[in-house]
């Protein structure tokens, strides 16, 4: 692929693409990063809600802010292909926009100034969106998805587009337009996915805020294998217009960020009813401001070290053999249990397996042979599946909603399950995906992220924030469910983790990338 195309926009390479505007002497050297608040990071460093404190008071502009976040990428990006179509040109304007906006004494809305990058699945009129295929390679929409539209009229400044598997298939993000995106913790291993490159430009420090979308955890894996925080809001609470089934539960648009409050900050400008979605929640976004303090004495939490049973990594059960007495420490009553979550593979794999169908049929017949063998794979299962089958599949989907909704109700006496993230720490570039955990063989491609697919199923709101570490310095995340779109509620336990736990602060060190 050449570097520029007919949307104006390019890909990163090397040399300098910005004038540097630095006001404060805010740099950094050779781009490292240890564990501490800021470490020298200046402006990057800094939280989304405090870059928005300081270009509402004129302390920074957006334009410097825009300087510091593209010298930021141009340091790190080469090495760990996080953003993988780059809109500088587009980023100047738009934070030219914010500060003559800002000079008048006016704001463009709650994330203006702000810069940020959308997940290369979303539409974004102009800019060349490829879905990490090479059918899609050249294709630049003419219109934005509803997500990122949203940010754009909150005033934020897009600076480009962040690597995805091939159509966000599986979570390990590669793709043959792009190649391999990288985890910051350490390079030879995988970042995650879906939303993998969003992921990792959060843990690098190259933006505070990206966007993703969740099916069987792609906002939740990233976020725990790079040690930022992903939250899977409850269907239709971040609506989409551009769906492949407008009316499909399982899969969500929603916010990454570096801490619980920078997510709950981004979901006042996600979320929101729109009548051109049908599912669309129509609580207002206003639920998400304020403060996510909250006294969880006698909060009730069913902890499962192993998700209801699965095999998990034994690095991932040390990492977060601590939790129950943690959670215990801020007040919650603490039992292990879990629902009943014994059809959620069935059930996931055949809706799974018909949005696929729907989604993509269409390209197989043609473009079979353009597509990885996995995402082929899913495809015919859409396709091939009968109607007696998905139907079965839609009453056991009832049948588990109902049984989870009874367990986490007030009679029920559950306020919140918790369970780890992801059954393994991240794993090598070069595998495309585990095939076993503690001997137990698996039969697909994604059997092995049943510690979010399942939870997926219950349709509950859910959040992955960063939970320790391995030995060998990699990250490990703990999930949080809510009860079904208590979605707020999920963010005041996160935000009361975090705050005791701070591993949040434990950042990659990047130094000697090239």
């Amino acid at each position: 692929m050449s570097a520029a195309n007919k949307s104006g926009t390019r890909h990163l390479a090397g040399g300098k693409f910005h004038e540097s505007l630095f006001r404060y002497g805010w740099l950094w050297s050779n781009g490292s990063m240890d564990s501490g608040s800021n470490n020298g990071l200046g402006i990057c460093g800094l939280t989304a809600i405090e870059m928005a404190a300081m270009l509402a008071t004129g302390e920074i502009s957006a334009r410097e802010l825009l300087a510091a976040h593209l010298e930021r990428i141009e340091q790190v990006n080469p090495a760990l292909n996080a953003i993988v179509t780059f809109t500088p040109e587009l980023a100047a304007e738009r934070a030219a926009a914010a500060d003559e906006a800002h000079a008048r004494g006016e704001s463009l809305g709650l994330l203006h100034g702000l810069p940020v990058a959308h997940k290369d699945l979303a539409l974004t009129a102009g800019v060349r969106t490829t879905m990490g295929s090479p059918l899609f390679a050249d294709f630049v929409p003419d219109i934005d998805a509803l997500v990122v539209e949203r940010q754009r009229e909150a005033g934020a400044v897009m600076v480009g587009k962040t690597n995805t598997p091939e159509f966000g298939a599986g979570s390990h993000t590669f793709n043959p337009v792009f190649g391999i995106t990288r985890n910051p913790y350490n390079v030879d291993k995988t970042c995650g996915g879906s939303s993998g490159g969003a992921a990792v430009a959060l843990a690098a420090r190259m933006l505070p805020l990206c966007d993703g979308s969740d099916l069987g955890g792609s906002l939740r894996n990233p976020a725990a294998f790079c040690n930022i925080v992903g939250f899977r809001p409850s269907p239709g609470r971040v609506p989409s217009t551009t769906s492949m089934d407008a009316w499909f539960p399982l899969a969500v648009e929603g916010p990454m960020a570096r801490t619980v409050a920078d997510v709950a900050f981004f979901l006042q400008a996600l979320a929101g009813p729109d009548d051109r979605s049908p599912v669309s929640n129509q609580e207002s976004p206003k639920v998400f401001a304020g403060s996510l303090e909250r006294d969880l004495r006698g909060v009730r939490v069913a902890w499962s070290p192993d998700a209801g049973g699965l095999p998990v990594d034994p690095a991932v059960r040390a990492a977060t053999a601590k939790v129950p007495d943690v959670l215990s420490g801020l007040g919650c009553e603490v039992v292990e249990g879990w629902p009943d979550l014994s059809d959620a593979p069935q059930v996931f794999q055949a809706r799974r397996a018909w949005v696929f169908a729907v989604g993509f049929g269409s390209l197989l017949s043609e473009h079979g042979d353009q597509m990885k063998e996995t995402l082929v794979w899913n495809i015919e299962k859409g396709l091939s599946m009968s109607i007696a089958d998905y139907a079965d599949a839609c009453r056991r989907h009832t049948q588990l909603f109902a049984a989870v909704d009874d367990f986490m109700s007030p009679d029920g006496g559950i306020d919140y399950l918790a369970c780890p993230t992801t059954q393994v720490p991240p794993f090598d570039v070069e595998v495309e995906y585990p095939t076993e955990i503690e001997g137990v063989e698996f039969e697909t491609y994604i059997d092995w992220m049943r510690s979010c697919s399942d939870i997926t199923v219950t349709t509950h709101p859910a959040i992955s924030v960063p939970a320790g570490f391995t030995p060998d310095g990699l990250p490990v995340g703990l999930q949080l469910i809510g009860r079904h779109r208590a979605d707020r509620s999920v963010l005041e336990l996160a935000h009361a983790w975090e705050t005791a736990t701070r591993h949040v602060d434990v950042l990659p060190s990047l130094s000697g990338l090239s």
